[in-house]
Protein backbone atom coordinates (compact mmCIF):
# COMPACT_ATOMS: atom_id res chain seq x y z
CA UNK A 1 0.00 0.00 0.00
CA UNK A 2 1.13 3.56 -0.69
CA UNK A 3 2.27 5.37 2.45
CA UNK A 4 -0.29 7.72 3.95
CA UNK A 5 0.63 11.40 4.14
CA UNK A 6 -0.35 13.07 7.43
CA UNK A 7 -0.07 16.74 8.38
CA UNK A 8 0.19 17.44 12.14
CA UNK A 9 -0.04 20.98 13.46
CA UNK A 10 2.11 21.61 16.51
CA UNK A 11 3.94 18.43 15.62
CA UNK A 12 7.44 19.16 16.93
CA UNK A 13 7.12 18.34 20.63
CA UNK A 14 5.10 16.83 23.48
CA UNK A 15 1.98 14.99 22.25
CA UNK A 16 2.57 16.14 18.67
CA UNK A 17 5.98 14.47 18.62
CA UNK A 18 4.52 11.27 20.08
CA UNK A 19 1.95 11.21 17.29
CA UNK A 20 4.65 11.77 14.69
CA UNK A 21 6.66 8.80 16.02
CA UNK A 22 3.61 6.54 16.18
CA UNK A 23 2.53 7.37 12.65
CA UNK A 24 6.06 7.01 11.30
CA UNK A 25 6.25 3.58 12.91
CA UNK A 26 3.01 2.77 11.08
CA UNK A 27 4.64 3.68 7.75
CA UNK A 28 3.25 7.19 7.25
CA UNK A 29 4.96 10.15 5.63
CA UNK A 30 4.73 13.30 7.71
CA UNK A 31 4.33 17.03 7.35
CA UNK A 32 5.09 18.57 10.75
CA UNK A 33 4.00 22.13 11.39
CA UNK A 34 5.57 24.16 14.18
CA UNK A 35 5.66 27.81 15.23
CA UNK A 36 8.68 28.43 17.49
CA UNK A 37 10.13 24.93 17.97
CA UNK A 38 12.54 24.82 15.04
CA UNK A 39 15.34 22.97 16.86
CA UNK A 40 12.97 20.36 18.32
CA UNK A 41 11.34 19.89 14.90
CA UNK A 42 14.67 19.28 13.18
CA UNK A 43 15.82 16.79 15.84
CA UNK A 44 12.52 14.92 15.58
CA UNK A 45 12.70 14.81 11.79
CA UNK A 46 16.24 13.41 11.90
CA UNK A 47 15.17 10.78 14.44
CA UNK A 48 12.19 9.69 12.35
CA UNK A 49 14.16 9.52 9.12
CA UNK A 50 16.91 7.48 10.78
CA UNK A 51 14.65 5.07 12.66
CA UNK A 52 11.76 4.51 10.26
CA UNK A 53 12.92 5.95 6.94
CA UNK A 54 9.85 8.14 6.66
CA UNK A 55 9.81 11.28 4.59
CA UNK A 56 9.37 14.32 6.86
CA UNK A 57 8.51 17.82 5.66
CA UNK A 58 8.95 20.60 8.24
CA UNK A 59 6.55 23.53 7.94
CA UNK A 60 7.06 26.62 10.12
CA UNK A 61 4.19 29.03 10.45
CA UNK A 62 1.91 31.09 12.66
CA UNK A 63 -1.60 29.64 12.53
CA UNK A 64 -3.01 33.06 13.44
CA UNK A 65 -1.78 34.34 10.06
CA UNK A 66 -4.72 34.00 7.64
CA UNK A 67 -2.34 32.92 4.86
CA UNK A 68 -0.85 30.00 6.78
CA UNK A 69 -3.54 27.34 6.14
CA UNK A 70 -3.32 27.69 2.35
CA UNK A 71 0.47 27.79 2.47
CA UNK A 72 0.71 24.58 4.52
CA UNK A 73 -1.62 22.66 2.21
CA UNK A 74 0.10 23.90 -0.92
CA UNK A 75 3.44 22.74 0.52
CA UNK A 76 2.01 19.26 1.16
CA UNK A 77 0.65 19.10 -2.37
CA UNK A 78 3.96 20.18 -3.87
CA UNK A 79 6.13 17.87 -1.73
CA UNK A 80 3.97 14.75 -1.43
CA UNK A 81 1.46 15.11 -4.24
CA UNK A 82 -1.52 14.87 -1.89
CA UNK A 83 -2.75 14.44 1.66
CA UNK A 84 -4.47 11.59 3.51
CA UNK A 85 -4.86 12.94 7.03
CA UNK A 86 -4.90 16.20 8.95
CA UNK A 87 -4.38 16.40 12.72
CA UNK A 88 -5.35 19.63 14.48
CA UNK A 89 -2.99 19.37 17.43
CA UNK A 90 -1.59 22.90 17.87
CA UNK A 91 -2.81 24.31 21.16
CA UNK A 92 -2.35 27.07 23.69
CA UNK A 93 -2.99 26.53 27.40
CA UNK A 94 -2.78 29.65 29.54
CA UNK A 95 -5.08 30.96 32.28
CA UNK A 96 -7.78 33.44 31.32
CA UNK A 97 -9.66 34.44 34.49
CA UNK A 98 -13.16 35.72 33.82
CA UNK A 99 -12.59 38.96 35.70
CA UNK A 100 -9.59 40.01 33.59
CA UNK A 101 -10.26 38.31 30.24
CA UNK A 102 -9.34 40.59 27.33
CA UNK A 103 -10.40 40.60 23.71
CA UNK A 104 -6.82 39.84 22.66
CA UNK A 105 -6.70 36.76 24.90
CA UNK A 106 -10.03 35.55 23.57
CA UNK A 107 -9.07 36.07 19.93
CA UNK A 108 -5.77 34.25 20.39
CA UNK A 109 -7.45 31.19 21.93
CA UNK A 110 -10.28 31.19 19.39
CA UNK A 111 -7.80 31.67 16.57
CA UNK A 112 -5.60 28.71 17.52
CA UNK A 113 -8.32 26.27 18.58
CA UNK A 114 -11.19 27.14 16.24
CA UNK A 115 -10.47 29.55 13.38
CA UNK A 116 -7.22 27.90 12.25
CA UNK A 117 -8.68 24.35 12.28
CA UNK A 118 -11.72 25.57 10.34
CA UNK A 119 -9.78 27.21 7.53
CA UNK A 120 -7.02 24.62 7.47
CA UNK A 121 -9.71 21.96 7.03
CA UNK A 122 -11.26 24.03 4.25
CA UNK A 123 -7.90 24.35 2.48
CA UNK A 124 -7.17 20.63 2.89
CA UNK A 125 -10.61 19.41 1.86
CA UNK A 126 -9.95 18.98 -1.89
CA UNK A 127 -6.83 16.88 -1.21
CA UNK A 128 -8.50 14.82 1.51
CA UNK A 129 -11.59 14.24 -0.62
CA UNK A 130 -9.45 13.01 -3.52
CA UNK A 131 -7.94 10.31 -1.28
CA UNK A 132 -10.98 9.72 0.98
CA UNK A 133 -8.87 10.93 3.87
CA UNK A 134 -9.78 12.17 7.30
CA UNK A 135 -9.32 14.79 9.99
CA UNK A 136 -8.64 14.31 13.71
CA UNK A 137 -8.88 17.19 16.18
CA UNK A 138 -7.20 17.15 19.59
CA UNK A 139 -9.83 18.53 21.95
CA UNK A 140 -9.70 18.13 25.76
CA UNK A 141 -11.97 16.80 28.48
CA UNK A 142 -12.14 20.45 29.62
CA UNK A 143 -14.31 21.12 26.56
CA UNK A 144 -17.07 19.30 28.44
CA UNK A 145 -15.79 19.86 31.99
CA UNK A 146 -14.87 23.57 31.86
CA UNK A 147 -11.79 24.42 33.87
CA UNK A 148 -12.16 27.26 36.34
CA UNK A 149 -9.91 30.19 35.48
CA UNK A 150 -9.45 28.96 31.90
CA UNK A 151 -12.67 30.17 30.29
CA UNK A 152 -11.24 31.04 26.87
CA UNK A 153 -9.39 27.72 26.65
CA UNK A 154 -12.39 25.61 27.70
CA UNK A 155 -14.86 27.42 25.45
CA UNK A 156 -12.59 27.42 22.40
CA UNK A 157 -11.93 23.68 22.81
CA UNK A 158 -15.71 23.12 23.09
CA UNK A 159 -15.98 25.01 19.82
CA UNK A 160 -13.43 22.69 18.23
CA UNK A 161 -15.49 19.70 19.35
CA UNK A 162 -18.62 21.22 17.80
CA UNK A 163 -16.72 22.15 14.64
CA UNK A 164 -15.46 18.59 14.22
CA UNK A 165 -18.94 17.13 14.54
CA UNK A 166 -20.32 19.67 12.07
CA UNK A 167 -17.53 18.93 9.59
CA UNK A 168 -18.28 15.22 9.81
CA UNK A 169 -21.68 16.06 8.28
CA UNK A 170 -20.36 18.63 5.84
CA UNK A 171 -17.49 16.54 4.46
CA UNK A 172 -19.04 13.07 4.46
CA UNK A 173 -19.14 10.64 2.83
CA UNK A 174 -15.69 11.21 1.32
CA UNK A 175 -13.90 12.61 4.38
CA UNK A 176 -14.19 11.36 7.98
CA UNK A 177 -13.81 13.78 10.89
CA UNK A 178 -13.23 12.76 14.52
CA UNK A 179 -11.80 14.02 17.81
CA UNK A 180 -9.62 12.75 20.61
CA UNK A 181 -10.15 14.28 24.06
CA UNK A 182 -7.18 13.68 26.37
CA UNK A 183 -7.25 13.91 30.12
CA UNK A 184 -3.81 14.23 31.70
CA UNK A 185 -1.30 12.90 29.16
CA UNK A 186 1.31 15.54 29.97
CA UNK A 187 0.96 18.20 32.64
CA UNK A 188 0.95 21.77 31.38
CA UNK A 189 4.48 23.14 31.59
CA UNK A 190 4.98 25.00 34.85
CA UNK A 191 1.26 25.06 35.73
CA UNK A 192 -0.49 23.08 38.46
CA UNK A 193 -4.24 22.39 38.33
CA UNK A 194 -6.18 25.53 39.34
CA UNK A 195 -8.35 23.61 41.83
CA UNK A 196 -5.67 21.75 43.79
CA UNK A 197 -2.44 19.84 43.35
CA UNK A 198 -1.70 17.10 40.82
CA UNK A 199 -2.33 14.25 43.26
CA UNK A 200 -5.72 15.72 44.07
CA UNK A 201 -6.59 16.01 40.40
CA UNK A 202 -5.63 12.39 39.74
CA UNK A 203 -7.69 11.24 42.74
CA UNK A 204 -10.74 12.42 40.75
CA UNK A 205 -9.84 10.06 37.90
CA UNK A 206 -11.03 6.45 37.85
CA UNK A 207 -7.57 5.02 37.13
CA UNK A 208 -5.94 7.50 39.55
CA UNK A 209 -2.88 7.99 37.39
CA UNK A 210 -1.81 10.13 34.49
CA UNK A 211 -1.65 8.82 30.96
CA UNK A 212 1.14 9.25 28.44
CA UNK A 213 1.53 11.03 25.10
CA UNK A 214 1.75 7.57 23.56
CA UNK A 215 -1.80 6.80 24.76
CA UNK A 216 -3.04 9.80 22.80
CA UNK A 217 -0.88 9.00 19.79
CA UNK A 218 -2.29 5.48 19.53
CA UNK A 219 -5.85 6.81 19.69
CA UNK A 220 -5.13 9.29 16.91
CA UNK A 221 -3.47 6.60 14.78
CA UNK A 222 -6.53 4.36 15.27
CA UNK A 223 -8.89 7.04 13.98
CA UNK A 224 -6.60 7.95 11.08
CA UNK A 225 -5.70 4.46 9.92
CA UNK A 226 -7.96 1.79 11.41
CA UNK A 227 -11.47 3.21 11.73
CA UNK A 228 -13.05 3.44 8.25
CA UNK A 229 -16.61 3.40 9.64
CA UNK A 230 -16.08 5.96 12.44
CA UNK A 231 -16.90 9.63 11.91
CA UNK A 232 -18.29 12.40 14.08
CA UNK A 233 -16.93 10.64 17.16
CA UNK A 234 -15.07 12.02 20.17
CA UNK A 235 -12.72 9.37 21.56
CA UNK A 236 -12.08 10.23 25.21
CA UNK A 237 -8.70 9.06 26.53
CA UNK A 238 -8.77 10.32 30.11
CA UNK A 239 -8.37 7.41 32.52
CA UNK A 240 -11.95 7.98 33.68
CA UNK A 241 -11.73 11.71 34.46
CA UNK A 242 -15.09 12.31 32.74
CA UNK A 243 -16.78 10.08 35.34
CA UNK A 244 -16.21 12.68 38.10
Amino acid sequence: MEAKVILITGGARRVGAAMARELAARGCQLALHYRHSAAEAERLAQEIRAQWGSSVLLLPGDLLDPQTPTRLIEACQEHFGGLDGLVHNASLFVPSPWETLTLAQWEEMEGIHLRAPLFLSQAAWPLLRARRGNIVSLVDVQAELPLRGHLAYSVSKAGLLALSRALAKELGPEVRVNCVSPGVALWAEGIDPPDGDRAGYLSRTALQREGTPEDIAKAVAYLLLDAPYVTGHNLVVDGGRMLY
